[in-house]
């Protein structure tokens, strides 16, 4: 398999154990020492793949999820180095019935590690927000 499919099954897998929170299978998706900035969402910048697992199951552990990532742009810049740009989609509904609509772009670096590509480093930006309050009936 290329780099290039390697990567786009790499963000494949991170999108499937997020929305089935399988939390071992996710974190298997990240370098050790992964950045994550979540700041467009209402998150931070968090700093390792321990610290980002504890930060999302604590965030989004009992909320029903959907992701998709569409027209990635990736681009191997070394022998294990590569960066890419993912249009995503999400949405959210928690247990009180709140929802959340969103849109926009995951900028990311990713690198080879012991020959399996990580994400090493992702930055969640959005262009659109859509939220719906729980309804009182």
């Amino acid at each position: 398999m290329d780099d290039i499919e390697a990567i786009k099954q790499l963000k494949a897998r991170y999108f499937r154990t997020m929305d089935t929170k399988d939390w071992d299978g996710m974190r298997r998706v990240f370098a050790d020492d992964v950045t994550m900035d979540t700041t467009s969402s209402g998150g931070g910048v968090v700093h390792g793949a321990d610290e980002f697992m504890v930060f999302l199951r604590g965030v989004i552990g009992d909320v029903v999820t959907v992701h998709h990532g569409h027209m990635p742009e990736i681009e191997v810049t070394s022998p294990t180095t590569a960066t890419g740009i993912w249009a995503m989609e999400d949405r959210l509904r928690w247990p009180n019935g709140a929802q959340m609509e969103g849109f926009g772009h995951y900028h990311e670096t990713y690198e080879k590690v012991d020959g399996e590509w990580r994400i090493k480093s992702s930055t969640l930006t959005r262009l659109r927000v859509d939220f719906e309050e729980p309804s009182n009936a």
